[in-house]
């Protein structure tokens, strides 16, 4: 069994859906965990499940594409913890549409939240964790960061350029222990896909040689052992979580 514990864990987007799943997966595994939310209540009910489990936890509130809520939230986190061993970058939004058609604001927020929030939360974390000479961060990327998407020029330009920074960081922080490494689901089972019509599924089905959606779970397996002393040789690699969708 993988064991977290003694490990400080900050998961962005972790009060829902996948982030959700990955913030009580680590605590499982006996890491205590920062939930970082822009929905405070979200954020509070996973911490409050995750001290039911007998691990420390702490809600934060932020926008993580705000260079000074990024800040204050890491201040935050390192008074309750003291260190941090595991960072997760997973919050993420969407704003389909063609690029003819998509406003500059889409454009701009889906990047600021995709991609501009890991590189603040990176920047945070790598001053703490080059000084304790080691860490693991994960960025939770996509499978059409990979291969592109009609209707997501955003989003898949977000995701690409998430691969990217992964593995420049991974070159970076290399020599003073820290692994970077990316998770690109594919078409997870989450309130996103419940809105799609059985027509639209069945058509995605397709083409995932598993026939069927992954769930929450999956993500969160690759991410634990992605935070854990198994993946300790592995870095600027990018895990596709995909039933199999790009290979």
């Amino acid at each position: 069994m993988i064991s977290l514990v003694g490990k400080a864990a900050l998961v962005t987007g972790g009060g829902r859906g996948i982030g959700r799943e990955i913030s009580l997966k680590l605590a499982r595994a006996g890491a205590d965990v920062g939930v970082c939310d822009i929905d405070l209540a979200t954020a509070q009910q996973a911490a409050g499940e995750i001290e039911a489990l007998g691990r420390k936890a702490l809600a934060v509130k932020a926008d993580v594409s705000s260079a000074d809520d990024v800040a204050a939230m890491f201040e935050s986190f390192l008074q309750a913890f003291n260190r941090i061993d595991i960072l997760v970058n997973n919050a993420g939004i969407t704003r389909d549409g063609l690029i003819v058609r998509m406003k500059d604001e889409d454009w701009d927020r889906v990047i600021n939240i995709n991609l501009k929030s890991a590189f603040l939360c990176c920047r945070e974390a790598g001053r703490p964790m080059m000084k304790a000479r080691g860490g693991k961060i994960i960025n939770i990327a996509s499978v059409v960061g990979l291969m592109g998407n009609a209707g997501q020029v955003n989003y898949s330009a977000s995701k690409a350029g998430l691969i990217g920074l992964t593995k420049t960081l991974a070159k970076e922080f290399a020599s003073r222990g820290i692994m970077v490494n990316a998770v690109a689901p594919g078409y997870i089972q989450t309130p996103m896909t419940d809105k799609l019509t059985d027509e639209q599924k069945q058509k995605l089905l397709a083409y995932i040689p598993l026939q069927r959606l992954g769930q929450p779970e999956d993500v969160a397996h690759a991410v634990l052992f992605l935070a854990s002393g198994l993946a300790d040789y592995i870095t600027g690699q990018v895990l596709t979580v995909d039933g199999g969708l790009v290979m």
